[in-house]
């Protein structure tokens, strides 16, 4: 089996730590002095509704929108003064489709290695390795938009992992996906984890999603990380059979139902769109 092999200069520290993080949109603080640690070869989830600040938190850790206050550091680099480098050892699969249908999952991963740089003796074998890891390897001469909504998304992570980066971050990796989808991203996700030794960020509002996958989480909402904790330590401060919708429900103060008319609206349509 080929592993992709990571070359981190954070070995043996955090894969990220974030101090007071904040990103302020006017009068509003969409992030609110976030701090946290998530180690090396760890699944670390980001829960709560949408709006609750998931992804704007996951945009200045990817250096695509400036924090107001605070600081990072990321696979060992400093997100204000190094984003460079910080690009240099991070993987991103946003929430929108990034796969082009009119390509083959072979043409994506290509395009995607040339656009990381990859050297061109080493583009071959990587991709080889990124379609085993994924499961693609019988599909990847088929055109994408033939592909399941999971198995575009599978691809996409595949697309993230070409340039061994230290640091994956998913956003929404299962939004819109049926339960089969959902549970093959799940098993893929934890491959990811123990072939390439990254550390692994999922932002998600499926509470069994995180509970399911999650070594730790860390629970937002209104822009503030309330707790951080394994599903099982957060679930047993509640009590037997607690759930970590009860969790929420009980830090916030509400139920985990899952944004606005816009939120989904949005859902449904990135759903037709995957189907």
């Amino acid at each position: 089996m080929t592993v992709i092999g990571t070359d981190s200069p954070a070995s043996g520290r955090p894969a990220i730590e974030t101090f007071g993080l904040t990103r302020r949109f006017g009068a509003l603080a969409a992030v609110d002095g976030a701090s946290l640690s998530v180690r090396s070869a760890e699944i670390f989830g980001l829960i709560g509704p949408n709006g609750a600040g998931k992804s704007t938190l996951i945009k200045m850790l990817t250096t695509m929108l400036p924090p107001s206050a605070g600081r990072a550091i990321i696979a060992g680099f400093d997100l204000r003064t190094q984003a460079g480098q910080v690009r240099r050892h991070i993987g991103y699969v946003p929430q929108l489709l990034s796969a082009d249908g009119e390509l083959t999952g072979y043409e994506n991963l290509l395009l995607s290695a040339r656009l990381y740089l990859v050297p061109r003796t080493a583009r071959e074998g990587r991709i080889r390795a990124a379609l085993a890891l994924m499961g693609l390897t019988e599909v990847r001469d088929r055109l994408v938009r033939q592909y399941s909504g999971g198995m575009i998304r599978r691809l996409e992570i595949a697309q993230s992992t070409l340039h061994a980066p230290s640091v994956i971050f998913l956003d929404e990796p299962t939004e819109g996906l049926d339960p089969v989808g959902r549970h093959a991203v799940w098993r893929h996700i934890r491959d990811l984890r123990e072939r390439l030794g990254a550390a692994v960020v999922v932002t998600t509002h499926y509470m069994d999603e995180a509970d399911a996958l999650c070594d730790r989480i860390a629970l937002i909402d209104r822009g503030r990380i309330l707790v951080t904790d394994t599903p099982a330590a957060l679930k047993g401060q509640i009590g037997d059979h607690a759930t970590l919708d009860d969790v929420f429900a009980q830090m916030t103060g509400h139920a985990a139902e899952g944004g606005s008319y816009r939120d989904v609206r949005r859902t449904r349509r990135a759903a037709r769109e995957h189907a």
